[in-house]
């Protein structure tokens, strides 16, 4: 499935339901500018392989290009754009001051050993280094990256420009300049945008029901933030399968049972389920934190949820959409419910620039009333104009994006 054919079908529909500026939605169609490399590595056994590697810079009207870096095996150009776009409209939706950048590799990174993941790293950054720095375009981690790796590629950009350089990536280990509070910053932004809308929908968070597709870095903060405030967390799943307990499991409890087994299969209490089975299980909320392209035509008549906050990038097609819409299920988009992670990239690149070090309660009293400032925002666009939350989001970051582009024409 075309994902980026995706993406732009969402600019389509959110600039024709709000009128946006069609300069802006033109310019938006197409990246600034598209990278693609070739790099050799030294492989453990002696050998040398060729990876191939991707940078896409999307639109930097209202700052620099910023974006994750993805190592998985079906990475190519087409998820990169897709994603670099998303970041696009995902900055401008909660107002920070970046552009949108998606890098990524074509590897799978369980396959490889330490040594040679290091060096598939350093060998695309020293392929990428001309377009990348800290006014430019700052990458972060994505699926199958982490902060370990954002930490050597610290390293090695800084060899590349002769000078410390820590502000080029976020995600990075505290030692490194990392943030504190950026390791849950997606999933504590996602509870931060279903308790706003919760409270807007008049709904009981002791009573909702939450299945959370995804249990790596953002769907298990998530998940145990949600277990904090009272949802009941019915199901879990990862790319291995899922576990369900009507009676609600505790996701701290989860993980160190999946730490000490390597699987979520045999939790007490909990009955097995197939990894897809959790998108169409009868539950409240659904919350898919995984790939992009998971909630299709093929299985959006059968989701029971009447709620989906997307934590993953994309996980939503276009026919789904629509038919979410027709039956009245609530759409929270990945550009809104997802952008803790990027708000808090924000400031670790602030702390960077101004050599400072803020403390996590700092960092937690900017998060929430950025993110609920940019929900109030698209609630208004989608009352203004009568649209789901996904094409009023969209709406509501076109209309910045586009003050930018205009205040820099001549």
């Amino acid at each position: 499935m075309d994902v980026f054919k995706n993406a732009i079908a969402q600019l389509e529909a959110a600039a024709a339901a709000a009128k946006s500026d069609p300069l802006t939605v033109e310019i938006l169609r197409r990246a600034k500018r598209t990278v693609q490399v070739t790099f050799p590595v030294r492989m453990d056994d002696g050998s040398t392989r060729i990876f191939e590697g991707f940078r896409v810079q999307h639109d930097d009207a209202r700052g620099p290009f910023k974006g994750g870096i993805r190592f998985h095996p079906q990475a190519d150009m087409d998820e990169v754009k897709a994603l670099a776009f998303w970041m696009a409209i995902k900055c401008a939706a909660v107002n920070v001051p970046f552009g949108g950048g998606k890098g990524g590799v074509t590897v799978d990174p369980k396959k490889v050993s330490k040594g040679e993941l290091e060096r598939i790293t350093r060998g695309y950054v020293r392929a990428i280094a001309p377009i990348i720095g800290p006014e430019t375009d700052v990458p972060a981690p994505d699926v199958g990256t982490d902060g370990e790796i954002m930490g050597w590629i610290v390293d090695e950009y800084s060899k590349y420009a002769g000078k410390p350089s820590p502000a080029v990536v976020t995600g990075k280990p505290i030692a490194l300049g990392g943030s504190l509070g950026r390791e849950a910053a997606t999933g504590q932004g996602g509870i931060y945008v279903l308790d706003a809308y919760t409270k807007t929908a008049g709904l009981d968070a002791v009573n909702l029901r939450v299945a959370v597709q995804g249990f790596g870095n953002v769907g298990y903060h998530f998940a145990r933030l949600a277990h904090e405030r009272g949802y009941r967390v019915v199901a879990v799943s990862d790319s291995k399968g899922g576990i369900h307990s009507p009676a609600g499991l505790d996701p701290v409890a989860v993980a160190a049972h999946k730490k000490a087994t390597g699987s979520l299969a045999g939790f007490p209490g909990s009955t097995e389920i197939a990894g897809d089975a959790i998108l169409v299980i009868d539950c409240d909320v659904l919350v898919p934190a995984a790939l992009e392209n998971q909630l299709t035509a093929a299985n959006a008549p059968q989701v029971k949820a009447k709620v989906i906050l997307e934590l993953a990038n994309g996980p939503t097609t276009p026919d789904a959409d629509a038919d979410f819409a027709a039956r009245g299920v609530v759409v929270i988009p990945d550009v809104l419910a997802n952008s803790g992670g990027v708000a808090v990239s924000y400031y670790e690149w602030e702390q960077n620039r101004r050599n400072e070090k803020w403390t996590e309660a700092e960092v937690a009293a900017k998060l929430q009333p950025l993110m609920l400032a940019a929900y109030d925002a698209v609630q208004a666009k989608a009352k203004e104009f009568g649209v789901p939350l996904r094409l009023a989001a969209f709406a509501v970051a076109i209309d910045r994006i586009g003050v930018a582009m205009q205040a820099k024409r001549t």
